[in-house]
């Protein structure tokens, strides 16, 4: 069974790239990707900030929402990142 309320979630690299993944705890992820225990991606690229955070009904649902996102363009990454306050909520 899916657990409730996974988010996907965007992150901006010191490089400028983003990246696209999905968590429970999207505070918690960052904390594990800035401690270099995220994605390989992100190792090295810091510092990592959310841009973008969308609340999913469930895993299922978060994944297919983040499979979708990172089939689009960069300028629709930044489109949805520009439609969001603050850090990203």
């Amino acid at each position: 069974m899916s657990e409730p309320g996974c988010y996907v979630y965007l992150l901006r690299c010191g490089d400028g790239t983003l990246y696209c993944g999905c968590a429970n705890d999207v505070d918690a992820r960052l904390a594990e990707h800035r401690a270099g225990r995220g994605a390989r991606y992100t190792r090295g690229r810091g510092p990592l900030e959310v841009v973008y955070r969308e609340m999913c009904s469930d895993r299922c649902a978060a994944l297919r929402r983040e499979a979708a996102i990172k089939r689009t363009r960069r300028s629709d990454k930044l489109r949805l990142i520009d439609g969001c306050v603050g850090d990203g909520r």
